[in-house]
């Protein structure tokens, strides 16, 4: 089982230099990102099947215009391999917005499905969450489920079931396609002092790893 109970512990920042940063000893980390580079981390294990809960607050205003916030996705390595997405794609102001699905195994996705959010993700911390076990991946927000993905292996339907991977989280520019399919482009005008992305662990990720994902010894 996993046994640490902060971000020191748990994850590594794995690109962006200062653009990420653990805070608040290790209860809260923030992402950011600018015209060079975005920022993520990665837990420091692999996992196989449980439940994580990420617990997230995006900054107001238009500075998610054609961003890509990858909340949180799990993923194996290599060319065939299995990977669980739960990202916010960029969001023109006024518009509602929009969570997207993916589950790629053996190295193949194509099972997107995208979700309206019914409030405003800006205003205060909500909880994202996969559960992900031999029978289902399930997305749910704030405990409410949005998608079902079953294991139908038996009728030949490949599932993720026997790759372990990682926890990611990271913020990118994406205004190639992420935003009206690439229509709205990145307003840096707009960039922000303050962190695009919070994630804090009162109630969130690795808490959940520490109680409900198993690890898998490398």
């Amino acid at each position: 089982m996993a046994t640490g109970d902060n971000f020191y512990q748990d994850v590594d920042l794995t690109w962006g230099d200062y653009r990420a940063k653990i805070l608040d000893g290790g209860k809260s980390l923030s992402l950011t990102l600018d015209k060079t580079s975005g920022s993520g981390f990665r837990s420091k294990r692999e996992y196989l099947f449980g439940r994580i809960d990420m617990e997230l607050k995006l900054v107001s205003g238009e500075t998610l215009l054609a961003l890509l916030l990858l909340i949180m996705y799990l993923s194996s390595e290599g060319p065939y391999h299995d990977e669980i997405d739960f990202e916010f794609l960029g969001n023109s102001s006024g518009e509602p917005y929009i969570v997207h699905t993916n589950v790629y195994t053996q190295g193949k996705g194509n099972r997107e499905q995208q979700f309206y959010i019914w409030f405003d993700p800006t205003k205060k911390f909500h909880t994202y969450s996969i559960v992900w076990n031999p029978q289902r991946i399930i997305f749910l927000v704030d405990n409410i489920p949005i998608r079902e993905y079953n294991n139908e292996e038996a009728i030949g339907v490949p599932f993720p079931s026997k790759q372990p991977m990682r926890v990611y989280s990271s913020l990118w520019d994406a205004d190639q396609w992420a935003t009206r399919g690439g229509l709205v482009k990145t307003n840096w005008s707009n960039a922000p002092s303050q962190p695009i992305m919070g994630i804090s662990m009162p109630m969130p990720v690795f808490r959940h790893l520490v109680h409900l994902l198993i690890a898998v010894p490398r």
